[in-house]
């Protein structure tokens, strides 16, 4: 288990991050997502709650250029799932999961994002909460070492996950030009109990030039009522 204050102070530029595990006294589901920008395109946004999930929103709509890979909705409910994502692979996924898919079935229509030479990885995550039991997924399609020809799909599950744990995926190993993409296995990470004393350690860890937006959801186990945090920059 590694510091997810730390592994956020040391890296400028993650990128899009989703954090999800369970609290340390076993009653919460938790979920996180981040996003960062470096170009004034991807700073000019904000998180918006839209029914049970959010959505990006262009904070000046003057200022924005190309809404193709930055307006979404990154997290959306389904019945007793939550989908977190950091594109509209959201929607995919929903109606994936209406149809009969599972969750990395739904995931097979897409590929990274056509952004090169980044070509971003897509990053997804869901929670299933239902009956006094919880488990997650998280999933990363990415180009196979910046070859856009070639897409490599992982797909992480997490039954009954442990008190106290979490794990961490994201888009990008460092800053970098190109932005090199996320490597390993999700980084398995320390949860807390308190709610509002998360969402400050993440939103305080994330580089200040860089950070965005940020979305905390924590979802009761036994009852499945959820309590929402959203720190915007712009604001």
């Amino acid at each position: 288990m590694i510091s997810l204050k730390q592994e956020l102070k040391n890296n400028s530029y993650p990128g899009r991050g989703i954090v999800i595990g369970r609290t340390p006294d076993r009653t919460k589901a938790a979920a996180a997502y981040f996003i960062m920008g470096r170009s004034v395109n991807s700073r000019n946004r904000i998180f918006v709650e839209e029914g049970e999930g959010i959505r990006t929103q262009a904070f000046d709509p003057s200022k924005l250029e190309d809404p193709s890979l930055i307006i979404y909705a990154p997290v959306r409910v389904l019945g007793s799932q939550t989908i977190v994502t950091n594109g509209d692979q959201t929607d995919t996924i929903c109606e994936g999961l209406e149809n009969g898919l599972t969750f990395e079935q739904a995931l097979r229509s897409r590929r990274f994002e056509p952004d090169g030479p980044n070509y971003t990885p897509r990053i997804s995550g869901i929670l299933h909460v239902a009956g006094g039991e919880y488990g997650y997924a998280l999933s990363i399609l990415k180009s196979d070492d910046g070859r856009p020809q070639y897409c490599s799909r992982f797909t992480y599950t997490y039954e009954n996950p442990a008190p106290g744990e979490g794990h961490f995926i994201h888009t990008y190993m460092r800053d970098g030009s190109p932005l090199p993409s996320f490597e390993g296995e999700p980084r398995t990470v320390g949860m807390m109990d308190d709610m509002d004393a998360f969402t400050e350690m993440l939103w305080s860890s994330l580089n200040e030039e860089n950070k965005v937006s940020l979305f905390v959801r924590y979802i009761d186990i036994a009852t499945g009522q959820y309590e929402t945090r959203i720190i915007n920059k712009n604001c």
